[in-house]
């Protein structure tokens, strides 16, 4: 008689599994101190509890008298975090959306990487040029639509970035404020879009102007997005790939959209912070979160394409991260120039947009 294992049950084995091949990868015995604590800068929602309940008790595990501790929080609020304890304890390990990174670096937050093979296996989008971060994985952020209001509304689905202008829309969109990655994307594409570019960015605000009238909230925060959702509040939003994935897994009724004139890359990056007092420990968190196993967890529980090549996705898995083909269609951001206009946009944005 065949047996029949619960669904449940097999999910359970299956992150057993991978949590063991997480805490296999040790990278030699770790001198840590009892109690030593590693303090994590990442994001909250559901990136947080995959933490904690995935990766972080390998890596106690591996590395005995270790605790690590989540300060959950977006890119904006890590790198403020950052500034606020800049030559004091803090955080040791901090992940950033690529923009907000550049600028961690730039200000001299991060700390050069260890050289250590697994970087060897990494895609080449997947360094940063100054060698003092990597990408944990590779995001695409695009559309997200409310399947069961467009059904419901008799809708096809959105296909490209012009439609978030549709007075249709009126008081049915989200657009994270430029504060976030997610609305910055937004305004750069939008200017590509009208003849502008990453330098040249007038042609982007005079179409957010057009798009601000369908906008109801422009708060990005992955809780709020999702209730806005559920409630079928919003029947459209500009989103990541991988927070669409977060929300189909609370059971919300909504897909992603490549746009047909491109999604827009976002590097998840990650670094050690500069000085840390754990700086050992710090490095072998950032090298074990690029082993395959662990990227195979990413992968399946936040849509976030790998940044190791040697990382082996089940087909299921592998249709819902961008694949290498999408990766290399998306568009790219000139951080450098983008960076250094930021300040000036914000203000511009608060002015003329989110008003």
């Amino acid at each position: 008689m065949k047996t029949v294992v619960p669904q449940t049950l097999r999910k359970l084995r299956r992150t057993a599994v991978l949590s063991a091949g997480v805490a296999a990868f040790v990278f030699g015995a770790c001198p840590a101190h009892a109690d030593t604590t590693l303090y994590v800068g990442a994001y909250g929602g559901s990136f947080e509890q995959m933490l904690k309940k995935d990766i972080i008790p390998g890596f106690e595990k591996a590395n005995p008298g270790t605790k690590v501790v989540i300060v959950p929080g977006d890119s904006t609020t890590t790198l403020a975090k950052l500034q606020a304890q800049k030559g004091k304890a803090g955080m040791d390990v901090v992940f950033l959306d690529d923009g907000p990174m550049y600028q961690a670096i730039q200000m001299g937050f991060c700390g050069k990487l260890a050289d250590a093979p697994i970087y060897h296996d990494l895609y080449d989008i997947a360094k940063f040029k100054s060698g003092n971060a990597v990408a944990a994985g590779l995001i695409a952020t695009g559309i997200a639509y409310n399947t069961r209001l467009f059904q419901a509304k008799g809708w096809p689905a959105p296909t490209s970035w012009k439609e978030l202008s549709d007075p249709k829309y009126k008081g049915k969109l989200v657009m994270p404020s430029i504060k976030n990655t997610y609305g910055l994307h937004a305004l750069i594409v939008e200017s590509k879009l009208n003849g502008g570019s990453d330098a040249n960015i007038e042609p982007g605000f005079r179409e957010m102007e057009k798009i601000a009238p369908n906008v109801l909230s422009f708060d990005p925060s992955p809780g709020k997005i999702a209730e806005l959702f559920q409630s079928d509040e919003v029947a459209i939003a500009v989103w990541g790939n991988g927070r669409v994935q977060a929300l189909r897994q609370q059971g919300i009724p909504v897909e992603f959209v490549y746009p047909k004139e491109g999604a827009v890359a976002l590097a998840m990056g990650m670094c050690v912070v500069d000085k840390s007092a754990n700086d050992a420990l710090a490095q072998k968190f950032v090298q074990m979160i690029l082993t395959p196993q662990t990227q195979a967890l990413l992968a399946e529980s936040q849509g976030v394409a790998p940044s190791n090549k040697k990382t082996q996705l089940s087909m299921a898995v592998a249709a819902r991260v961008p694949s290498p083909a999408q990766i290399d269609k998306l568009v790219r951001v000139d951080w450098d120039v983008v960076n250094a206009k930021r300040a000036e946009w914000t203000q511009r944005w608060n002015r003329q947009i989110e008003r």
